[in-house]
């Protein structure tokens, strides 16, 4: 027999999924947690369990950016697609891969360019930045792969212009399997250049 929702908890889940999702669109938030912990503390409920999962969230966001900002989300969204393409022609000896938000369209004014690139080692990432002339800053991101293998690998962020682009380093290895989704915890969404410049001329 189904659980029976109680009507309560169901509008609190509604509220802060809601909130949450007006949080990333209008503060620059792209964590998920961070959106619940700091949606459940201002409509005064900071202690409850009955969180949204991120999956509602996503929903939610493209929802709000489709009533509220219309008017200039779908642009930002293509001129981010435009770097991208950018980004990944310039990066083609590492079979770049376009990921997130730019992708799944949600992006806003505060989103970067998420790339995942393969090459043997970290290294010759970071020779073909400085040989460009490119400064850049380093980080280590923790990514899932199947049920319970998390996995640290390294990133590489710079600025083009007036974006931020953000390369995750896999072994050339890495195109066989994407790493889990933290929206609804399948493998990521990856597409290639011609697949992002058939966005871009859908």
């Amino acid at each position: 027999m189904a659980k029976k929702v109680n009507p309560r908890d169901e509008r609190m889940r509604q509220r802060l999924t809601l909130e949450a999702a007006r949080i990333m669109a209008e503060e620059g938030v792209s964590d998920y947690a961070f959106a619940k912990r700091k949606a459940a503390e201002r409509i005064g409920a900071p202690d409850t369990r009955n969180l949204p999962g991120n999956r509602e969230i996503q929903d939610a966001l493209a929802d709000y950016q489709r009533l509220f900002q219309a008017e200039d989300q779908p642009a930002r969204v293509r001129y981010l697609r435009e770097q991208a393409v950018a980004a990944m022609e310039f990066f083609s000896p590492f079979r770049p891969r376009l990921v997130g938000s730019v992708l799944n369209g949600t992006a806003s004014q505060h989103s970067d360019v998420n790339l995942h690139v393969f090459a043997d080692t970290p290294e010759e990432v970071v020779l073909f930045l400085m040989e460009h002339n490119i400064p850049f800053e380093t980080a280590e991101r923790r990514l899932r792969f199947g049920r319970e293998d998390y996995v640290m690998v390294p990133v590489f962020r710079f600025a083009a212009g007036d974006v931020m682009v953000d390369l995750t380093v896999f072994e050339p290895e890495g195109l066989r399997e994407a790493p889990r989704s933290r929206v609804d915890g399948q493998p990521m969404q990856r597409a290639n250049l011609p697949a992002v410049r058939e966005l871009l001329s859908a």
